[in-house]
C-alpha cells in the first residue's frame, strides 16, 4: 500500500473541505499526477502559482502559471498577496492567497502543488491543510527522471538534484506519503486522501 496514514483524522461530512497540499522533489511527477487525476475529477480545483520563471514550450499564462516579473513578484510578496512563495532554481513562485481561499469558503476541493518551502509556510498559515508528501520509487528513478528531461543545463539539473535530496530528507514533516509508482494509482490515492468521489 502507497499510503502513509500519520494519525490523521477524517473531517466530519459537514466539515468545510481542508487545503490539500502536494509536494515532493523535482522531477518525482507531481504535474503528471495532478494533470491526469483533474482529467478524471476536473471539479478538484487546482491553484495557478506565479511566477518569476520564463515559460517552456506550451506553456500558457493563467493557465499553468501566472508568468509575472521580479518587480511584479515583489509587489505581491510586500502587499501579502500570496499564501506562500520560495525561490527554486533563481526563480521565485507563489500561490495567490485570495483566490484559494474563495474556493474554499465555497465549499470546493482545492490543491496545491508547490514545493518544500512553500508547504512549510503553508503549514504555519493554515495548520488545518493535508500535507502530501510523493516520492519517487528509487532515488535512481528520480535522477533518470530529471536528467532525462532536455530542457536544462547540467548546471540547473545539478542544483535540482541538490535540492532533491534536502526535500526527500523533510517527507516525515508530511501528514500523508504516497509513492509515485503508477500516476493513476497515486491520482485514485489522492482523491481518496481529498475525500473527493
Amino acid at each position: 500500500m502507497a499510503v502513509t496514514p500519520r494519525g490523521t483524522t477524517p473531517a466530519p461530512p459537514d466539515a468545510r473541505p481542508r487545503l490539500t497540499v502536494l509536494s515532493g522533489p523535482s522531477g518525482v511527477g507531481k504535474s503528471t499526477v495532478v494533470a491526469h487525476m483533474r482529467k478524471e475529477h476536473p471539479d478538484v480545483w487546482l491553484s495557478v502559482s506565479a511566477t518569476t520563471r520564463k515559460p517552456r514550450p506550451g506553456e500558457q499564462h493563467g493557465v499553468h502559471y501566472f508568468f509575472v516579473t521580479d518587480d511584479e513578484m515583489d509587489k505581491l510578496i510586500a502587499n501579502g498577496e500570496l499564501l506562500e512563495w520560495a525561490e527554486f532554481a533563481g526563480n521565485r513562485y507563489g500561490t495567490p492567497r485570495t483566490a484559494v481561499l474563495e474556493r474554499l469558503e465555497k465549499g470546493e476541493p482545492v490543491l496545491l502543488e508547490i514545493d518544500l518551502q512553500g508547504a512549510r509556510q503553508v503549514r504555519e498559515s493554515m495548520p488545518d491543510a493535508q500535507l502530501v508528501f510523493l516520492a519517487p520509487p528509487s532515488w535512481e528513478e528520480l535522477v533518470r527522471r530529471l536528467t532525462g528531461r532536455g530542457t536544462e543545463s547540467p548546471e540547473v539539473i545539478e542544483r535540482r538534484l541538490e535540492a532533491a535530496r534536502t526535500e526527500l530528507a523533510a517527507e516525515p514533516e508530511f501528514d500523508e506519503t504516497l509513492v509515485n509508482t503508477s500516476v493513476k494509482d497515486v491520482a485514485r490515492e489522492l482523491l481518496a486522501l481529498m475525500d473527493v468521489v
